[in-house]
């Protein structure tokens, strides 16, 4: 990625909160600890069901006096909305969906270039995906200097799934148990702060090192694409029995396989071979730094 990547704008669902009471309640409904983060400033947290799986994952950045700004992957703005107004009840905190807001993301080397500083965003935030670090520029008018090329979406598909960054909807779901996803718990949930709805699920895991029953790991798959190629869906087989199934897949032409995501059963030991859509894959630990 010796040029680096350049994607979007893309769309980016984004929710503000404000109130007095926003950073308290805050406080009490997601893993993060809300009061370490600075203003201007953000971090990722997860918000979880009572049951401890996930509900949503996004990143929060906090502006100045009691507001905060939430983005989320696209689609899930109104389900974090909905959780977050579950257990809302005589205090003062709203949130509202901020319209039209997209994204610029931006990876490796050209994180780094002059053009970056004319860029009109409301958020601007490092991401340390492990070996594509960057950034992301968010706000209701992105966009980029004239004749500045935006192909990059695919690349940095393929470098999402790399780096093991799981997305909503994806590796992320209603029946996902956080611990399953390497490195977001540790990322994502402080276990210095206060109580916080769902935590008695990441607490026990974290207690008993982090044990899942089918953490997700990085596959590489290797064939005739022309049969049809990967999908989310696909079986991970191993000795003829299944053991997983494929949440994300992308084409990685710079190596000529197909990388992809999948919680796979923890009795799989990376590095392992596997199957997965009559095609040869090798299973393999995603990275874990956030």
């Amino acid at each position: 990625m010796t040029a680096g990547i350049v994607a979007g704008p893309v769309p980016r669902d984004a929710v503000l909160v404000t109130g007095t009471d926003a950073a308290t309640y805050l406080q009490g409904q997601i893993s993060q600890d809300v009061e370490a983060v600075a203003p201007e400033s953000s971090a990722w947290s997860l918000v979880l069901a009572p049951q401890g799986k996930v509900d949503a994952w996004f990143r929060l950045t906090r502006g100045i006096g009691d507001s905060f700004v939430l983005d989320v992957d696209p689609g899930f703005g109104e389900a974090l909305v909905a959780r977050l107004e579950w257990f809302r009840l005589r205090v003062d905190v709203s949130f509202e969906r901020l319209d039209g807001w997209r994204m610029l993301a931006v990876r490796g080397p050209r994180a780094t270039e002059a053009w970056l500083d004319t860029v009109d965003a409301e958020v601007r935030s490092a991401v340390d995906w492990p070996g594509f670090g960057g950034v992301d520029l968010l706000g209701p008018d992105i966009a980029l200097p004239p004749g500045l090329p935006t192909d990059g979406a695919d690349d940095l598909e393929v470098a999402r799934i790399r780096a093991g960054w799981p997305a909503m909807g994806h590796e992320l779901t209603e029946r996902t148990i956080p611990a399953e996803v390497g490195g977001l718990v540790e990322s994502s949930v402080s276990f210095t702060k206060g109580c916080y709805t769902g935590q008695e699920l990441v607490a026990r895991i974290d207690s008993r090192g982090g044990n899942v029953p089918r953490p997700v790991r990085l596959l590489e798959i290797r064939g005739d694409m022309s049969l049809g190629g990967v999908s989310p869906g696909d079986e991970i087989t191993v000795d003829g029995r299944t053991v997983g199934e494929i949440t994300s897949a992308a084409a990685d032409p710079n190596s000529a396989v197909t990388v992809a995501l999948g919680p796979v059963h923890r009795r799989v030991e990376p590095p392992a071979g596997a199957t997965v859509a009559g095609m040869a894959a090798t299973v393999l630990a995603t990275p874990a730094t956030r």
